[in-house]
């Protein structure tokens, strides 16, 4: 989980999943505790380990530090050179193998730097115990060479859907992964100085006599261990709030396994669904500078680049679009791309041409290479659209989910496009397994896995699937008969329902995660209390401030501007809040303060991308500060790799108690 990533900024909707507060406090805590000026004889030494590493990179780039005063970053586990003349920050673990490292390095008559700062990232489960602060005591030439000794936070839990979904009968390891999940969720808010309305999603079981599951009750026991902490702060804390200041919505992934595999058709998810990248590292070739073969380039998609900020959250056809004009209109404007697209066409440059060339190339440069890399990029993916025909395939994912289509159209498609590859069959498999569970138990199922021709690991992870779903209609189907053979006949399930008055823009961008729903209804205090009930009653202004704020927001009016009609992704004249001319986060308030109540999100199991884009587009369109948190953000690839990982056995009917 992290607080900030490389998605976010500092403006509204951005997905937060708790690695820390944000870039600003955590370099200010951290960095300014020991800074006394801006000479270079005061500038620092960063030292960090693996973990901590990786939670700075999320939360700021090399600038950001350097800025703070930091003008070398190591390692502390490698050798490292001294540097007597400079001060030394440690962001490190609380660990017994770092504390001895952190001491080598200070101690003794020639120690590697001037003074010293440790912080470790801190776990409210578990902070920096009193033996290793005893044995940092232990050294007197050690104490006067730290200047402070903070604690931060962090949290993440990559494993929380193996260990929370997976082994029923070891509800001890799930316990304790709940109960720290709960104390770092908990330290947010204390840190925020927020105090939430807590709402969950209510354990569904089939009737009274039935049993509930672990896995029903996850929402519930993490709620209850927030709550618990959130207690413990408000009496042991200044300044803490009495009164609800916030919502926070506890989700877990079983309310939309829809959302994690199928295909999102806007720029962000499905460069990270396609190009196989690692986090936003995006490599392309690039022509060498000394006439040799091309060169491989790594560049970052993230908020430095306001090309990716504003086509992120729309939709590819429409970013291909938009990237078609900016590069026709960067032609027609800049000399010496025109005379370099003249050349290319076979014309011969003049002495004055060149010399126009070398005046405006410095310029040219630097706009074109952004400009293309995305050309580039939307390209690629256009290309493997077509070469995959994922068009059509996107369109029957979409149709089981609205109700227009069902297992008989999937066997159709299976057996017209023998060429779909293996990983698009089972995504395909997983959807319908979601929607219609009970079409894959005994030889029904067997039958469906033949005709895809999965491997052993796809059919767990399709398994997997229809069990993630609740005890509900496992318990349902279990006691109820089936036929063997193939029900093509039967009423088609939808899980999804048309969004009333919301007109799409582009083909196959249908399709909304539940939170959206939920997150509207929450915002307009829909939400049914008997499906997500609250921990504490609200206190009676909280009503009417949520309910003002509502009212004052005026309408947002957008100017749709004339578009190039690509022949699969015709425009139907609306606005969907993503896929506007600029960057949702552009045009968001910088002063939340004038918004109204903030609305948490946390979903245990993993986020997704497109749940991440509504809470950008919620943010602007219910004028309320959506922070969306989970345990792990999850493309398509990473999900799928879980639920083959993931153990789980299947309910029978010597789990229902009488």
């Amino acid at each position: 989980m992290s607080y900030s990533d490389s998605d976010s900024s500092s403006y509204g909707g951005d997905y937060k999943n708790f690695r820390q507060i944000s870039r600003e406090r955590l370099l200010y805590e951290m960095l300014r505790s020991a800074k006394t000026g801006t000479s270079k004889s005061t500038w620092k030494v960063l030292i960090m380990d693996k973990l901590t590493v990786k939670i700075m990179s999320h939360s700021c780039k090399m600038a950001d530090i350097t800025q703070e005063g930091v003008s070398l970053v190591e390692d502390i586990h490698r050798r490292r050179q001294p540097l007597p003349s400079m001060e030394a920050i440690y962001f490190i673990q609380p660990t017994k193998e770092n504390v001895i490292m952190f001491l080598s390095d200070m101690s003794g008559r020639s120690p590697l730097y001037k003074k010293y700062v440790k912080k470790f990232p801190y776990y409210p489960s578990s902070p920096i115990s009193r033996e290793l602060v005893t044995h940092i005591k232990k050294d007197s030439t050690v104490i006067p060479r730290i200047g402070a000794l903070r604690e931060g936070f962090v949290t993440d839990d990559e494993r929380a859907l193996e260990e929370l979904f997976g082994d029923e009968e070891n509800s001890r390891r799930g316990d304790a992964c709940l109960n720290v999940m709960a104390s770092r969720i908990a330290t947010v808010f204390a840190s925020l100085r927020e105090f939430p309305l807590v709402r969950y999603r209510a354990a569904k079981s089939l009737d009274t006599m039935t049993m509930t599951t672990f896995s029903d009750l996850i929402p519930t026991k993490l709620a209850a261990g927030v709550w618990n902490c959130l207690m413990k702060y408000k009496q042991s804390i200044e300044n803490f709030p009495q009164t609800e200041t916030c919502d926070l919505l506890i989700l877990d992934r079983s309310v939309d396994q829809v959302a994690p595999i199928i295909h999102e058709w806007t720029y962000d998810a499905i460069c990270r669904d396609l190009l196989n990248m690692e986090g936003n590292k995006y490599v392309h070739e690039v022509p060498s500078k000394t006439g040799g073969p091309p060169e491989k380039k790594e560049v970052l998609l993230e908020e430095h680049d306001p090309l990716w900020l504003e086509l992120r959250h729309a939709h590819i056809a429409d970013a291909s679009e938009r990237l078609h004009e900016k590069m026709t209109s960067f032609i027609s404007k800049n000399k010496a791309a025109q005379i370099q697209h003249s050349a290319r066409d076979g014309g011969e440059l003049s002495t004055k041409d060149l010399q126009k060339m070398v005046q405006a190339l410095p310029q040219y440069s630097d706009q074109i290479d952004k400009l293309s890399l995305h050309v580039e990029i939307a390209g690629k993916i256009n290309r493997i659209i077509r070469e995959l025909r994922l068009r059509e395939l996107g369109q029957l994912e979409q149709d089981l989910v609205f109700g227009d289509a069902g297992l008989k159209d999937v066997v159709k498609f299976f057996t017209t496009n023998e060429d779909v590859s293996r990983e698009n069959k089972l995504r395909l498999l997983m959807i319908l397994a979601a929607i219609y569970p009970e079409k894959f138990q005994g030889e029904k199922g067997q039958n469906i896995m033949k005709l895809a021709r999965l491997q052993s690991d796809d059919i767990t992870a399709v398994n997997n699937m229809r069990l993630l779903g609740g005890a509900s209609d496992i318990k349902k189907s279990s006691t109820g008969a089936f036929s063997l053979k193939f029900d093509i006949n039967k009423k088609k399930r939808a899980v999804r329902k048309d969004r009333t008055g919301e007109e799409q823009t582009w083909q196959l961008s249908r399709f909304y995660p539940m939170i959206e729903e939920l997150i509207e209804k929450l915002g307009k205090r829909e939400l049914p209390k008997d499906d997500y009930p609250c921990m504490n009653e609200p206190s009676p202004t909280v009503h009417a401030k949520n309910q003002s704020a509502a009212i004052s927001q005026p309408p947002v009016a957008h100017s749709m501007r004339s578009r190039r009609t690509p022949t699969w992704a015709r425009p139907r004249n609306s606005d969907d809040g993503y896929s506007s001319s600029d960057s949702v986060l552009r045009h968001a308030s910088s002063d939340f303060k004038k918004m109204g109540q903030r609305i948490f999100v946390f979903i245990v199991g993993g986020a997704t991308r497109s749940e991440l884009r509504v809470c950008h587009k919620l943010t602007r369109k219910l004028n309320r500060e959506i922070i969306l948190g989970s345990t792990s953000l999850d493309d398509p690839p990473q999900f799928i790799t879980k639920m083959k990982m993931l153990t789980v056995d299947e309910l029978s009917l010597d789990d229902i108690q009488i």
